[in-house]
């Protein structure tokens, strides 16, 4: 059930980024289908009663948990920041050149 909302909150991120005429609309598309995936990730790697692996010579850990996905997400939201940042930046200098956000207004980016 968990896993179809999560496939559901992408559908949304992909609706805003194919639909929306609105730069910075377009990029909250995104933050949502970037979210929706480590989401998605993070679902995968959990259990219940999972431990994490920290060695340890009194006890034995018998349920470990996957960390590759949590390392995959944290890189993933490192990544997703960085590009976060580099779209705003770039509707910035698209609003300052233009003075709108809204991209069929734009006359140069037609074909």
């Amino acid at each position: 059930m968990i896993y179809i909302l999560c496939l559901a909150f992408f559908c949304v991120g992909i609706y805003c980024i194919l639909r929306k005429r609105n730069v910075i609309k377009i990029i909250v598309g995104i933050i949502i289908a970037e979210y929706a995936v480590n989401l998605f990730f993070i679902l995968i790697a959990y259990r219940m009663e999972g431990r994490s692996p920290i060695h340890s010579s009194d006890n034995q850990i018998l349920n470990m948990v996957d960390t590759l996905p949590q390392a995959l997400v944290l890189t993933s939201i490192v990544i997703g920041l960085a590009t976060t940042a580099l779209l705003v930046a770039i509707a910035m200098r698209i609003y300052e050149k233009y003075g709108t956000f809204d991209i069929t207004e734009i006359r140069e980016l037609r074909g």
